[in-house]
């Protein structure tokens, strides 16, 4: 008697994808990992994650109905005191802590006018064969002194804020970022301030249709410079942009204008600085790091968390989940995930084949981190937005846990910008092939949703270019007024619209832009620095000139904002197929269709198409954008007021499609919506 053949049952993971079936052993056991871990810190599930990230609520200066408490986690202390404004920055027997019997964790209790709102304060920490003062590791808030640029903790406990907007939805369909850094985001010479970025930043990201600012440098950083990536205060909010209560300002005004805001969060390293840092916060340099050889990042001057400690897992998983809670962040984009993948951090692989991510080099207990972090957030907040900058193509990072992934809500897409840079560095434009455009900016795993974007601001930094300068250069400074334009700035111009469009209008979960890009913003972005005598003059963002009538920057700015509308007019945008009608790299003409509308792109620099045919489901189109117009700095070549027919053709007739045909200048891309 024959048996009935039983199918394998696969996890999720590799049932998506059979190319991975190798693999599913690998899969599996990180996924065990992670799950023997939660279950580990949960206690069985007597608690939840959520009950167990609570960290923030136990560790740190907390005012309570008696008085202060003060914990802190120093394993490595012999003794422990808080100094400060409040005892002449001396020790003093009032301000000692003890050890907590069979911990090791401290504790100070204190009467409530022991310390007042506002004043300055440190630990000093004594270890055996040393001692030093110390910031806390969970403190909330962290100032620097103007004069001698140390910086110290601060008492903090003003009137909680009120928030206007207590429920938030996020809208994702599809999400469009405004990556953003308060510091940098005025015309002015100098940082800029949360209340400055609410009052004169947000409103334009509103009008220009975006619905996400991603907000970069909120964890407390000693180096302006770092661009936010050396955290020495993992819990405290930056206090150079001003007050926490102002950035829960300007978090309740943006919800209250639609926008979602998610931040950069820094878990993939930390500032080596032992006095405003935690790289020996007590004497054990390992406390938080990983010893050894895997103790310090060899490219990035920075500390490496040791993800195999619960202790470690508590601080970083309480961190997500204070952000969360005390701030009402929807989300987080999580830095540098590669670096925590790969006991190399990605450096010098080229990762060419599934192998490289199942060869027994990547940190399990980073992936069981990142697992369990995403676990936490969507604990925490359902409708939570969370996503991976990671290059190396780990798969499964935005896939679901249950089927083997690490639970991210998008991944980067950060084959994208790295594409446009090589094609405009190395081809000719009449070399710009469709099929290599179209197959790039759709090269993605089909079980996870990415964030596409033509540049972020890595490419904005001191030796890279944005794509306005790849392509325009130096002739910006000298052509970019209008009537004065040469043919440089007419070839930028017509191919920086283009590159957005067709990344925007391919993406499968969102798309993101660094702020001031969208109007091509000149110059690069340059931190100030002894190299450059300490300047502002490159960190910060020149509004004025996209507000200048006579300059071409506004043409681009225009485009930005009617793009995203005409992506958010069709429904649910992000989830509608992509169709390919047509490509043709002989006359570089590429179209394709998502819902009701056709999106036809034209990259030959000399040769326009007149009564171009495509095969289109039979009806009427309209054009609803058009990068040649007159309005976003083109030439006006086509009439787009005119309604375009379909032509019948007997042999499509049981396709229900007819021909579209079109004229289609040079160097222009049009969408066009079905009727």
């Amino acid at each position: 008697m024959k048996t009935k053949q039983q199918t394998p049952r696969h996890i999720g993971l590799v049932k998506h994808d059979s190319w991975l079936e190798p693999y599913e052993n690998a899969i599996q056991g990180r996924h065990d990992h992670a799950m023997w871990k939660l279950s580990q810190l949960t206690n069985n599930g007597r608690r939840t994650l959520s009950e167990f990230a609570n960290g923030h609520e136990y560790f740190g200066l907390h005012k309570t109905k008696h008085g202060w408490v003060f914990r802190e986690w120093a394993p490595n202390a012999t003794d422990l005191y808080i100094i400060g404004d409040f005892n002449n920055w001396r020790d003093d027997e009032q301000y000692r802590a003890k050890r907590i019997p069979g911990t090791d964790n401290w504790e100070l209790t204190l009467p409530e006018k022991a310390m007042q709102h506002g004043q300055l304060y440190k630990m000093h920490v004594r270890w055996n064969g040393g001692e030093g003062e110390r910031i806390p590791a969970w403190t909330r808030r962290v100032v620097q002194d103007p004069e001698t640029k140390l910086f110290a903790a601060q008492v903090w406990n003003p009137e909680p804020y009120k928030w206007k907007k207590r429920a938030f939805r996020p809208q994702t369909s599809p999400l469009l970022i405004y990556e953003c850094h308060i510091g940098m985001a005025q015309d002015a010479e100098r940082v800029g301030t949360y209340d400055e970025f609410r009052q004169n930043v947000l409103p334009r990201i509103a009008e220009d249709g975006y619905n996400c600012i991603q907000i970069m440098a909120i964890q407390e950083h000693p180096y302006y410079g770092s661009f936010g990536y050396h955290v020495s205060s993992f819990f405290a909010s930056s206090s150079r942009f001003g007050t926490p209560e102002e950035l829960k300002q300007l978090i309740d005004e943006a919800h209250q204008m639609g926008i979602a805001v998610i931040m950069d969060i820094v878990h993939s390293h930390a500032v080596k600085n032992e006095l405003e840092g935690i790289g020996n916060l007590c004497g054990d340099p390992n406390q938080y790091f990983y010893p050894g050889d895997r103790h310090e990042h060899p490219a990035w001057d920075s500390l490496c968390f040791d993800y195999g400690k619960d202790q470690v897992l508590h601080f970083l998983l309480s961190n997500c989940k204070y952000w969360l809670d005390e701030f009402h962040f929807d989300g987080f984009r999580f830095d540098g995930v590669t670096s925590m993948l790969y006991y190399s951090h990605g450096l010098g692989e080229a990762f060419c084949g599934y192998e490289d991510y199942f060869n027994g080099h990547q940190d399990d207990n980073a992936i069981c981190y990142l697992t369990l972090a995403n676990r936490l957030i969507h604990e925490v907040n359902p409708r939570a937005i969370t996503i991976a900058e990671e290059v190396s193509g780990m798969p499964g990072l935005a896939a679901k846990i249950e089927d083997g992934g690490y639970g991210f809500d998008y991944r980067m897409a950060m084959n994208i910008p790295d594409y446009w840079i090589k094609t405009i560095k190395e081809l000719k434009d009449e070399d710009w092939k469709p099929s290599s455009i179209f197959w790039e900016v759709k090269n993605r795993r089909a079980d996870e949703k990415t964030i596409s974007y033509c540049e972020s601001h890595d490419q904005a930094l001191v030796g890279d270019k944005t794509i306005i300068f790849r392509l325009i250069d130096a002739d910006m400074y000298w052509h970019f007024k209008k009537g004065d334009e040469n043919e440089t700035a007419h070839r930028g111009i017509a191919l920086h619209k283009m590159i957005r469009l067709v990344t925007a209008s391919t993406i499968n979960g969102g798309y993101l832009n660094f702020m001031g890009n969208e109007f091509g913003h000149p110059e690069w972005i340059d931190f100030p620095r002894e190299g450059n005598g300490w300047s502002h003059k490159y960190a910060r963002r020149q509004w004025n000139l996209v507000d200048n009538k006579d300059l071409d920057y506004h043409y681009l700015g225009d485009f930005d904002r009617e793009m995203l509308k005409v992506i958010k007019s069709e429904r649910r945008f992000n989830r509608t197929k992509i169709v390919e009608i047509w490509h043709n790299d002989g006359d570089q003409v590429l179209a394709y269709m998502r819902g009701s509308l056709i999106f036809v792109f034209n990259f030959s620099p000399t040769h326009s198409w007149v009564d171009y045919g495509f095969l289109v489901p039979t009806g009427s189109y309209d054009v609803v954008l058009n990068t040649d117009s007159p309005a976003f700095g083109g030439n006006g070549l086509a009439d787009d007021t005119m309604t375009h027919f379909t032509n019948y053709d007997p042999a499509y007739e049981s396709e229900h499609k007819e021909w579209l045909k079109l004229y289609i200048p040079a160097r222009s891309a049009v969408v066009l919506r079905k009727n």
